[in-house]
């Protein structure tokens, strides 16, 4: 449904929100966006294997998590696979192919996000585009955490500004954006 342009590659790799390699610390922030929006439901939304583990370890089991089996293109640790393959959850497994938003991924995570249980969305191909509309399909004061390679674990408040942020970056992928927004069940006018 929708491809990274060879030319917005670097942008794509720019963490969209602070950087860190301690779960209790992203634990403590997304607490913090919850209670600052007045939103304690608000959902954590997992993009990765390493992330999602780390934060199942730290006791928050994510709302929604996507994974793919790998980390960096190599497969996860036999300790990863095994405690996310045994995680008591919800799952759902979608297609979608490597830099790409599929029409599957982008329905999957709006039904995900909409259901109270948590789910584990398990994707053949890859996640890491996810992140993106993640942060625009979650309600403000919900968190947004995917892996940064090499550096740690990127949070993403769900706000106004990373709303904003993710919509620009969203609408200047290729492919059917319409369609996308549509399955996605979300408004990416600026104006909205």
């Amino acid at each position: 449904m929708l491809t990274l342009p060879d030319d917005l590659r670097d942008a794509f790799k720019r963490p969209l929100g602070p950087v860190t390699t301690d779960a209790d610390e992203l634990l403590a922030a997304a607490a913090t966006t919850r209670n600052d929006h007045d939103a304690p439901d608000a959902p954590m939304v997992a993009v990765g294997d390493v992330v999602t583990y780390h934060l199942r370890e730290a006791g928050r089991v994510p709302d929604v998590a996507l994974v793919d089996g790998k980390t960096e293109r190599e497969a996860v640790r036999e300790e990863i696979r095994s405690a996310l393959a045994a995680a008591d959850v919800r799952r759902v497994r979608v297609e979608n192919p490597a830099a790409t938003l599929s029409s599957d991924l982008l329905s999957a995570l709006r039904n995900a996000i909409e259901t109270p249980e948590p789910t584990l969305i398990e994707v053949d191909g890859e996640e890491d585009l996810a992140a993106l509309p993640a942060i625009l399909a979650a309600p403000h004061g919900s968190t947004v955490v995917y892996g940064q390679p090499g550096e740690g674990m990127v949070h993403v408040p769900v706000t106004s500004e990373t709303t904003a942020h993710a919509r620009e970056l969203f609408t200047s992928l290729d492919g059917d954006v319409a369609a996308a927004v549509h399955e996605l069940g979300v408004d990416v006018d600026p104006d909205a």
